[in-house]
Order: structure tokens, then C-alpha cells, then sequence
């Protein structure tokens, strides 16, 4: 059973499921991807409905998603090494504070949604934490 097919935003095209060794040297598991755009997304782990993690990516998204990680996950990081809580409470606080800074609402606000522009925000809000880490350590 899965969910059903995720449009591709570049083409327009239902994208297909597919093993992620097909774009990656070794399996992640599933993937949903428009072959002819070269795009595509995970799907969530252990879920038998196969629901994608986010937007399918091309080349550019998909780097500027990973932008907006480096420059998001050091601080939810850093947090729960500071404060000392679990991973979910620390990407939780981290997701409910870049939605205030983005002016989104805590639903909306998911790295894996986001198209350029928002990763550049996401970079933007969080680069002057990230120096203040930088200086400290």
C-alpha cells in the first residue's frame, strides 16, 4: 500500500517509487522520482504507506536543502548537547523557532517542503547563531 503518486513540480508528471539505489550507490530505501527531471525525495522510515518526506528535488533544491541543513542542524545540535534533551524535543524547539523567524506556521515549517528561497531564508536566520557557535567554541 502507498500513498498516491507525488506530482513532479518541474514537469508536472505522478513520480514513481523506487529503491534509492537507483540514484545512490546503496539502498536507503524508497524513493518517489521523476526520472526525466532527475528529482526526487525519501519517503518516511518504517511507514508501509511510503509517504514522501517533503517536495520532490532537483539538483538545485536538493543543494540548497542541504545549505539549509548545515546551517539549521548545528543548532537544534547544539541544544540538545546544551540542555541535554532527546533529539525530537531538540529539532521541535529548533522547527518552532525557525517558524517565528520565517513568519510560518510550525506545520509549514519543514526543510523538506521548502523550495530555494526558503533555504536561503533558512541560511540567512541561522548563520548569526552560527557564528556566535563558532566564537564560543
Amino acid at each position: 500500500m502507498s500513498v498516491k503518486s507525488p506530482i513532479c513540480p518541474y514537469c508536472g508528471r505522478p513520480s514513481v517509487l523506487v529503491d534509492s539505489a537507483e540514484v545512490y550507490r546503496r539502498s536507503h530505501g524508497p524513493i518517489w522520482i521523476c526520472r526525466p527531471c532527475k528529482a526526487w525525495v525519501g519517503v518516511h522510515q518504517n511507514d508501509d504507506k511510503n509517504r514522501p518526506l517533503g517536495r520532490l528535488a532537483n539538483a538545485e533544491l536538493r543543494s540548497a536543502k542541504r545549505g539549509a541543513h548545515a546551517a539549521f542542524d548545528p543548532l537544534w545540535t547544539r541544544k540538545m548537547e546544551r540542555d541535554g534533551c532527546s533529539k525530537g524535543a531538540a529539532r521541535k524547539a529548533a522547527y518552532s523557532w525557525l517558524s517565528q523567524q520565517l513568519g510560518i506556521s510550525f506545520n509549514d515549517c519543514h526543510i523538506g517542503h521548502f523550495d530555494i528561497s526558503d533555504c536561503a531564508r533558512v541560511v540567512e536566520v541561522c548563520e548569526p547563531y552560527n557564528r556566535a557557535l563558532a566564537k564560543v567554541s
